[in-house]
């Protein structure tokens, strides 16, 4: 048991984890049922394991090194089976100026991308990579039709 321990302190202390990963991670060293309790009550109690500060961590780490959007991120942090009040937590890194500075720009830059494509096209494809990055339908529709009208 504690060199599995060990080795679960090593996992988290690199980067931060929710309780899924590490419990995939207790099954892959050998442990089983309350063995795996056990072992992620020790990693909480030692801070070593913390769901809200991973929430926080995932969220701001994912808008700003991948630009996703707020549903995306949300999406993720429910398929890891985060709990929503450390989801709530977790959006809160995210500024809703750089927020929007970073939607703004995403659509400029695609939208400019796709110079050859007719103009509904344009829009279409435009809106069609802003959903698949996670950001909400009603802002990509109201930024995408102000872009459009820009000349150029």
């Amino acid at each position: 048991m504690s060199s599995a321990i060990l080795k679960l302190r090593h996992y988290c202390a690199y980067q931060e984890r929710c309780h899924s990963e590490v419990k995939y991670k207790c099954i892959e060293l050998g442990l089983r049922g309350e063995e795996i309790d056990a072992a992620i009550a020790d990693l909480i109690s030692e801070n070593f394991l913390n769901e809200e500060r991973f929430a926080r961590a995932f969220a701001g780490g994912k808008f700003r090194t991948k630009q996703w959007g707020r549903k995306k991120i949300v999406q993720e942090l429910k398929q890891r089976q985060v709990s929503e009040y450390c989801i709530r937590k977790g959006m809160t890194e995210i500024d809703g100026d750089d927020y929007d500075k970073t939607l703004n720009n995403l659509a400029a830059k695609k939208y400019a991308s796709l110079r050859g494509e007719q103009y509904l096209k344009r829009k279409y494809k435009t809106m069609q990579y802003l959903l698949q990055k996670g950001y909400e339908p009603e802002l990509i529709q109201e930024i995408v039709e102000q872009i459009a009208k820009e000349p150029g």
